[in-house]
């Protein structure tokens, strides 16, 4: 069994990915019970981070079905928090109210068994922005209800990260629920917000795995200020690296797109370069390293991403800012003290 801090409220970690969410949790004061992630260098990262953690390295499914108070040590009703956030997939049969039936076949039905059983004090679930208008708000919904229907009174509000300390423009859709027999005694309200820009975590960034541009765009890149983008070169050249983008509508911003030390990072990728959604360092001619990117996502320097090169970038593009989660932690911890 695990050693846990009898003072500290409990949590399970659903889709834990490289542990932005988790981390920023167990910084507000909560421990883990158990983190589950299906992705093996996502698991290997969490694992090499916190060799005390409890990873479960397993398909979600294999892990719903169980007796999942006995699997987990705990009573029901006795787990603080259930967090984390399961991939958009639409329903087949939203708006039908099933309840828990509606989301079969999607990985969001095993939060939401996760949710049934345990009956956890408070979730946090986490998600993009896009869940609301998804299948015309048929998704978010049926969510909902299914959540309702667990015996559960919500709140949802879209956060964007870089209202919380984190350096980077990056929306996220957050969903907190109280047991229906607790909201007499505890309330929550969302966290307050602070805005850093990219000079305050690209200076003083340690070195870290990268992949550089190709000559040629290199070479591009380094006609490009700070802060601008395609219209910001020679028309000629801009037209040659764009090719048939350069007739498309729209302002196409993203591409030839260079950061300013003075603005926050766009929303982190989970690859190093796409053609459309560029993100050229302010200072040199190439795209974030790795480590740069973690900055972004504000991960602490010494947590790492296991895996190939493109695996860490896709591991910190998918995490959740652990300062962001830091907050919505710090907000639940003190609903549950109140």
């Amino acid at each position: 069994p695990l050693q846990i801090d009898s003072d500290a409220f409990t949590t399970i970690e659903l889709f834990a990915g490289a542990g932005g969410l988790a981390l920023g949790i167990e910084k507000a004061g909560f421990e883990p019970l158990g983190l589950i992630e299906f992705d093996k260098d996502a698991a290997e990262s969490l694992k090499t981070n916190r060799p005390n953690w409890r990873v479960i390295h397993d398909d979600i499914a294999n892990i719903s079905c169980l007796d999942l108070e006995d699997y987990f040590g705990i009573k029901k009703g006795d787990l603080d928090l259930l967090s984390g956030g399961a991939p958009c997939q639409a329903f087949s049969y939203a708006g039908k109210r099933l309840g828990l039936e509606d989301a079969r076949g999607t990985l969001f039905y095993h939060y939401a068994t996760f949710l049934q059983k345990l009956q956890p004090k408070m979730f946090l679930f986490e998600n993009v922005r896009g869940l609301l208008t998804h299948d015309k708000g048929r998704t978010y919904a049926t969510i909902t209800n299914i959540f309702e229907q667990a015996g559960y009174t919500i709140q949802k509000k879209v956060l964007n990260a870089w209202d919380f300390g984190v350096p980077q423009k990056r929306e996220r859709l957050i969903t907190v629920g109280i047991r229906n027999d607790l909201v007499e005694k505890i309330s929550f309200s969302f966290p307050n917000d602070y805005k850093p820009v990219l000079r305050d975590v690209l200076l003083d960034c340690p070195e870290g795995p990268g992949v550089p541009y190709g000559e040629n765009k290199r070479k591009i890149f380094e006609l490009v200020p700070p802060g601008g983008y395609w219209r910001d070169i020679d028309p000629e050249i801009a037209k040659a690296y764009m090719k048939s983008c350069w007739d498309m509508e729209g302002g196409r911003t993203g591409i030839l797109r260079r950061m300013s030390l003075d603005e926050p990072s766009l929303t982190v990728l989970t690859s190093p370069s796409q053609k459309q959604t560029e993100r050229c360092h302010p200072l040199e001619a190439r795209p974030f390293t790795v480590r740069e990117n973690a900055r972004c996502q504000t991960f602490p320097d010494e947590w790492q991403f296991c895996g190939s090169v493109q695996s860490q970038y896709k591991q910190v593009g998918n995490a959740v800012p652990v300062n962001l989660a830091y907050e919505i932690g710090l907000e639940i911890h003190k609903s549950l003290e109140g």
